[in-house]
């Protein structure tokens, strides 16, 4: 597996488990597969849902940020890395 960085979470809201993703290099898509934090302590997820501005977005490129479900509770200031093979 390869990972590149491409983001950083600013956000993290527990009750409704969704991070805000601030993409800062290249694209995020629907149906990509990322890891939000690092090795030791990280998760691997696939985006199923971006919403900006509260309507579904299928990609975010660098310089926006998009509210992201995700499946762990995250932090602020995680590193977000496109996983590839």
């Amino acid at each position: 597996m390869n990972y590149k960085k491409v983001g950083e979470i600013t956000h993290y809201f527990d009750h409704i488990q969704v991070a805000v993703l601030k993409v800062t290099e290249g694209l995020v898509k629907f149906g990509d597969t990322i890891r939000i934090g690092e090795e030791a302590d990280g998760f691997e997820q696939k985006v199923e849902s971006m919403q900006v501005d509260h309507l579904a977005v299928n990609e975010v490129k660098a310089g926006e940020e998009a509210g992201l479900k995700v499946t762990q509770k995250t932090r602020e200031g995680e590193a977000v890395y496109l996983v590839t093979e």
